[in-house]
């Protein structure tokens, strides 16, 4: 029902910063969710952070202090500006949506982050 394009992923060094950018499109009606998550090489996917239609974000504790999501309703487009990165947060991003946070059915190719020291 709902298709995700994910961009801006690559390679950086400790200490930089990537956005991301996840475009959906289809049935606008069940994109009242949207969220990054992420899977590093030997772990759980985790999630990165989400936000709502009214902008009400949730970030995993750990990763507030240097991510911020952020959307434009307009564009059915979700962001994450994430800075100072590490090498742990190396890993496949994804981009996910749905009508609630416990129903996000829809999920992005996923967009590789590598960041080294």
């Amino acid at each position: 029902q709902v298709q995700l394009v994910e961009s801006g992923g690559g390679s950086v060094q400790a200490g930089g910063s990537l956005r991301l950018s996840c475009a959906a499109s289809g049935n606008v009606f069940l994109i009242n969710v949207m969220g990054w998550y992420r899977q590093a090489p030997g772990s759980q996917r985790e999630l990165v952070a989400r936000i709502t239609r009214s902008g009400t974000t949730n970030y995993a504790a750990s990763l507030k202090d240097r991510f911020t999501i952020s959307r434009d309703n307009s564009k059915n487009t979700v962001y994450l500006q994430m800075n100072s990165l590490k090498p742990e947060d190396t890993g496949v991003y994804y981009c996910a949506t749905g009508p609630t946070p416990l129903n996000l059915k829809s999920w992005g190719q996923g967009t590789q982050v590598t960041v080294s020291s």
